[in-house]
């Protein structure tokens, strides 16, 4: 069975859409979740390009990924300049990355008027930066820009390039349908003809642009590709790139190749769901494989059907991708789910128990009110930990009063909460002023708390985000609040959903001081004690720590 490498670049690549904004922290947490996800590697950005990805690589050196490598990604040296004394290339090294890619120009006509320099100065860029690089890190991968659309206008100059990133000592060659308009049989047939003429690795990247970035990518791997480029959800620049989300399930499931294990699959629509929460984009419901509507049946004919026998009206098992047989007309199954989910938090539950069936109405409660908890696994945990009785309240909600003070036309608001809170039979009263009316609640709840919680200085808030869940209600529409909060040891997502922005941001706030007073030093205690001893391990010229 041959394994599939899967190359991720939402980070790098699906930040380029123009409806999508990450933020350090959102990168970091979904290069997090790539890498249990099982992915291989994994594009972090362009080191030196701009402030945040300098900022992602400096952080990223100090984190252990379990099984993907981060990837830094540029391009080749500019046109008559030396490789060694490249800005870009430099930048590259210095992220301290143990693979790096990098793109070049395989298409005669980009040589020419986009790089206006000549044919052979462009082989010699490709050669000379694989070369340098090569010298001072472990793997180094070429993405032949355009090479589909160059090949078609000049086969013999687009395999010329290729050749110049083999000879130099290229690890893995991608090539690369960067506009997105080949069709699948020209995909199959140049990526044969090219495999034919090299030895080195080969890759494939496409993009969306004719609605065949996925099945592009297919035809790449049956002629002998053996790396998936793409991203989660297929966001990306103008229609977007390859969506790995239904190619891994379709190399998987119907080709037979070797990507993800059985466990890793089964989060593929966690890990959809929990990359469109961070990019503060609604869920598609009808996305293939991990859509909420993937597998739903409305009534008649399908219904009956489905009852007898699933596969009458569904090409997979939903399972394998973490989804589930839904029959709208009784929105049956779900108790699997909440299981799974408790074994995952380490709680003991038994899908017999009538709790379960309780914790199941109330989330169901939940999502009609504008709940969801992808992204907010903290108060998730914290539902299914009350349904048990395991909830602990480490405080008593008396009351809070905002107030918002604008003095002059040309300064900037006043914000100023007044917090009230009982622990212990104590009451404890705090105000502060923040920068807006929900960073001064912030403030002054962690103000009251820390007398008696000092833990709680430990805690920060990494980010905060805000959703409108009914656009057409205008300025009473309902909103959702996603916060991201942690300590040394951990970080975790709680949400609020209200018609008052304050209101909404209030219940994620408690959300977050509760789990880290309850749930996150169980969480931290566990890993501790299940925790293996440290070894050096030796990789290239470094030594990590192996764990």
């Amino acid at each position: 069975m041959p394994v599939i490498k899967i190359y991720d670049t939402t980070l790098r690549d699906g930040s380029q859409a123009e409806d999508i904004t990450f933020t350090v922290e959102d990168k970091i947490r979904i290069a997090h979740k790539l890498d249990e996800n099982g992915f291989n590697y994994i594009e972090g950005g362009w080191p030196g390009s701009n402030p945040k990805d300098v900022d992602f690589f400096e952080k990223v050196k100090h984190l252990k990924f379990e099984q993907a490598q981060i990837v830094a990604f540029g391009s080749t040296r500019s046109p008559r300049k030396r490789a060694d004394q490249d800005p870009n290339l430099n930048q590259l090294l210095k992220a301290g990355t143990e693979v790096i890619t990098i793109f070049g120009k395989s298409w005669d006509m980009h040589v020419q008027q986009a790089l206006e320099t000549d044919l052979d100065e462009n082989l010699r860029m490709v050669a000379e930066s694989i070369q340098y690089l090569k010298k001072n890190t472990e793997e180094v991968m070429f993405d032949a820009e355009h090479f589909f659309d160059g090949y078609k206008h000049n086969p013999e100059y687009a395999l010329k390039v290729l050749k110049a990133a083999e000879n130099a000592g290229a690890d893995w060659i991608v090539l690369c349908d960067t506009n997105g308009g080949s069709m699948p049989w020209e995909v199959h047939s140049i990526f044969e003809t090219v495999a034919g003429e090299l030895k080195v690795k080969l890759g494939i990247h496409t993009h969306n642009d004719s609605e065949l970035g996925v099945a592009n990518a297919l035809a790449a791997v049956k002629a002998g590709a053996r790396q998936v480029q793409g991203t989660v959800n297929g966001i990306g620049e103008r229609c977007g790139n390859c969506n790995l989300i239904s190619v891994v399930p379709n190399l998987k499931l119907k080709m037979g190749m070797d990507c993800l294990d059985a466990k890793q699959m089964k989060k593929l629509k966690e890990l959809s769901a929990f990359v469109d929460e961070l990019a503060n984009r609604s869920h598609w419901n009808h996305q293939p494989y991990v859509g909420k509507s993937a597998f739903a049946h409305k009534g008649g004919v399908h219904v009956s059907a489905i009852r007898k026998n699933r596969e009458t009206y569904e090409h997979i098992e939903p399972e394998l991708v973490g989804n589930q047989t839904r029959i709208l007309v009784s929105d049956l199954s779900g108790k699997s789910n909440i299981v799974y989910k408790a074994q995952e938090f380490g709680l003991d539950i038994d899908s017999a128990d009538p709790k379960v069936q309780e914790l199941l109405e109330e989330l169901k409660r939940a999502e009609r009110l504008g709940f969801q908890y992808e992204g907010a696994e903290g108060s998730f945990e914290l539902i299914m930990r009350e349904a048990l009785g395991q909830r602990e309240e480490h405080f008593e909600f008396v009351g809070f009063r905002v107030i918002v003070e604008k003095r002059k036309e040309d300064e900037a608001p006043i914000a100023e909460a007044t917090v009230k809170v009982m622990v212990n039979g104590v009451q404890e009263v705090t105000a502060a002023e923040g920068d807006g009316p929900v960073n001064a609640l912030d403030k002054a709840l962690r103000k009251a708390l820390t007398r008696f919680y000092p833990e709680l200085e430990e805690m920060s808030l990494y980010d905060y985000k805000v959703r409108i869940l009914d656009e057409s209600k205008g300025t009473s529409a309902k909103i959702r609040v996603l916060l991201e909060s942690g300590d040394q040891n951990a970080k975790w997502g709680t949400v609020g959903v209200s018609e008052d922005i304050i209101e909404a941001s209030w219940q994620a706030l408690i959300d977050a001081i509760i789990y880290k007073l309850g749930v996150a030093p169980r969480h931290a205690k566990e890993k501790a004690e299940s925790k293996p001893q440290p070894k050096l391990e030796r990789r290239g010229s470094r030594f990590h720590l192996k764990i």
